[in-house]
């Protein structure tokens, strides 16, 4: 295959004593002229290829057919309205409603599918909305409020917003809002205040239903800080804070609940994480409520009427709910769930009642709302989109069986990894692996089309829930992060061998695909050990990790991966830096690099330079191919841009592991 021309400097920098090579910086600029020319001849040489791919056409006819499940979310009550997201199928995106009024639809806004809805909070009266838009994938949101009753925009937009958490005070007259990476502001008429900073971190707003109390948080993916505010005792621009939790290192999340009784849900001293009360006068002396369980991962939770807490954990990346007493934390008994999937979105009225909602999913289900009525002890659905709108598509996914693995990791460490398969007279198959391991973030068990699609054609699918990730708790993401982020790639390796071994699949076969932190991860393992893959997909991924906190959000991930400016630290991010273990002569796998031209995360010059590095080094025939795309960013987008890269992934998938689909 003849590659675009790609200028191979000699450059070199001394850093801290390391000779770190750079031979593509030049397309760290998107602006240069070189780049965009080197860009283009990318663009054309993937199209040529695409065109070529066998299962393109299959694949984008079957996901189109398998995304019209839509979608719906468990409701948010204020005053006497309920709030909530839902998408149809046809739809680009999901549009809110209140009640059974449809709202705020992002197509309305913006014919070119390009606007997206971030984020949204009603007033505590249901009479006022904020919401947050952004434009062509940049993620960087304008906020605005709009009167619900008639639709009108009656304040915005506000600047400087990226999925800010706002905290409506009763009167629904001022809120506070989070401006990125700044602090805390008041936003009232007559202008805006900041009310609280710590520098350039990360916040968090909770306030309570009766505006008396806000909870403030500011800290890093690893940390963080947490402060309690009285609004009673004075103007909510003096906020008069009190500590919660300062300068330990922990991931805490606090509320006070309709009982005026402070939660604490927190990872200190208890790395699957404990719930924790305290007096709002004393918020620092907490006492334990619900201990941790040394087998599962706390997550929400939500008090009802008659002194009952309900309770979300995962149980090895399986969703569970728990009912407890509020007042002594002893455990009633559970919740009744329809299946071993992913529970989200625990929610209540804000004053209690008798009923809870939670969204759940599986490998072969799409997103369902339950809801839970605690006087009767009783799970029914609630909504479900698919159900209504795709029957055949759920019938046909109820075909698909998980698996659930075990294997040791180089260093012993006992892994866990969910495959899910068809039906098959046995002898291997194509298969993707896929992971995460990174920022405490778990993969739990959830419908997806793309993983459907490939599994009905015959494919294999496997979820290896690495260490960097939450499935096991924060001890578990510490052993990947950091000195120790080389864990997170030996565990991935080691998936591939189990995989191999069990008879699954074989190296030709396989293919890894990874996204964001998942495209450093499937980097990292294929200049590793190059010949156990047949394929890699890298999307949007960190692979100069030299170089990756001078752009997009890198500068925020320092706790999490180290910094190139200390000494001791470089040296952990070039033993698996991706584009700098690509060597010359070696026989890489077929890769198709993703990246998004507007992505304000994950600058797209890391697939840059790491696709013209592999260009230059591949000893093989394996195609290494970019596909570029414009106007589009790290999140969400129209579910038929969705639809186009997922079935170009899948047919590059099936192309380079020999995937040919069953009848």
């Amino acid at each position: 295959m003849k590659y675009p021309d790609a200028a191979r400097l000699s450059f070199v920098e001394e850093l801290h004593g390391h000779l770190v090579t750079d031979p593509y910086r030049w397309l760290e600029d998107a602006a240069d002229p070189a780049t965009r020319t080197w860009l283009a001849e990318q663009d054309r040489l993937w199209r040529h290829h695409a065109t070529r791919l066998p299962l393109r056409e299959h694949f984008q006819k079957r996901l189109t057919e398998l995304s019209v499940t839509g979608m719906s979310t468990p409701p948010v009550w204020r005053g006497d309205r309920r709030f909530h997201l839902s998408q149809s199928a046809g739809q680009e995106h999901p549009v809110l409603y209140c009640e059974d009024r449809p709202l705020l639809d992002p197509m309305e806004l913006d014919a070119t599918g390009l606007t997206t809805l971030d984020d949204w909070q009603p007033d505590w009266e249901g009479r006022l909305l904020a919401y947050q838009v952004s434009r062509s994938g940049d993620e960087r949101a304008d906020l605005y409020v709009m009167d619900v009753a008639t639709r009108e925009i009656v304040d915005g937009p506000i600047g400087g917003c990226r999925y800010s958490p706002v905290a409506w005070l009763p009167g629904g007259r001022e809120f506070f809002y989070v401006r990125f990476h700044q602090g805390v502001y008041l936003h009232r008429p007559g202008g805006d205040v900041q009310v609280f900073t710590r520098g350039a971190l990360s916040y968090g707003l909770q306030i309570s239903a009766d505006g008396r109390w806000l909870v403030i948080s500011a800290g890093t993916p690893a940390r963080n800080d947490l402060y309690l505010a009285d609004l009673s005792a004075g103007p909510p621009e003096h906020l008069g804070q009190k500590v919660i939790q300062e300068g330990v290192a922990a991931r805490s999340a606090a509320a006070v609940g309709p009982d005026d009784r402070l939660y604490i849900v927190t990872d200190h001293d208890a790395p699957r994480r404990r719930l924790c009360v305290a007096d709002p006068a004393t918020p620092a002396e907490w006492e334990e409520l619900v201990p941790e369980d040394p087998a599962a991962v706390l997550g929400a939770f939500t008090l009802l009427d008659g002194g009952r807490l309900l309770v979300a954990r995962t149980r090895h990346a399986v969703g569970e709910i728990a009912l407890h007493d509020a007042a002594t934390g002893e455990r009633l008994g559970t919740v009744p769930l329809p299946g071993s999937g992913s529970i989200a979105s625990l929610t209540s009225r804000p004053g209690g009642g008798h009923e809870a909602w939670f969204a759940y999913t599986d490998a072969a289900t799409p997103v369902e709302v339950w809801r839970y009525d605690a006087r009767e002890g009783t799970t029914t659905l609630w909504s479900s989109a698919a159900t209504s709108q795709a029957p055949s598509v759920v019938e046909k996914g109820s075909r698909v069986e998980s698996h659930q693995l075990e294997y040791d990791s180089t260093d012993g460490t006992r892994v866990r990894m969910v495959v899910v398969a068809g039906p098959h007279s046995g002898g291997p198959r194509p298969t993707i692996l896929t992971g995460y391991g990174g920022f405490g973030m778990s993969l739990t068990p959830g419908y997806a089309a793309d993983s459907l699609a490939w599994v009905e054609s015959g494919g294999v699918l496997a979820v290896a829930n690495l260490r960097g990730g939450g499935e096991e708790g924060e001890a578990w993401h510490r052993d990947g992060m950091l000195d120790r982020k080389q864990n997170v790639f030996e565990d991935f390796i080691a998936a591939a061998e189990k995989l191999i071994a069990d008879g699954w699949t074989t190296p030709g076969q396989l293919a890894v695909w990874g996204e964001s932190n998942g495209g450093l991860l499937v980097g990292a393992a294929m200049t590793q050990r190059p010949g156990l893959f047949g394929a890699v997909v890298c999307s949007a991924g960190l692979l100069d990790m030299v170089r990756y906190e001078r752009s997009g959000l890198g500068a925020t991930w320092a706790g999490e991966y180290g910094s190139a400016d200390h000494p001791g630290e470089l040296g952990w991010l070039l033993g698996y830096s991706p584009y700098h273990h690509v060597r010359e002569g070696a026989g890489y796998p077929a890769t198709l690099f993703t990246v998004s031209g507007a992505d304000s995360r994950v600058d797209p010059m890391h697939a840059r330079k790491m696709c013209a590095a592999l260009q230059w080094a591949t000893a093989g025939e394996q195609p290494i191919l970019l596909r570029h795309e414009r106007d589009v960013g790290h999140g969400a987008r129209a579910v038929s841009r969705s639809i186009s890269l997922a079935a170009d992934v899948l047919a590059f998938a099936a192309t380079h592991t020999g995937l040919k689909p069953t009848p």
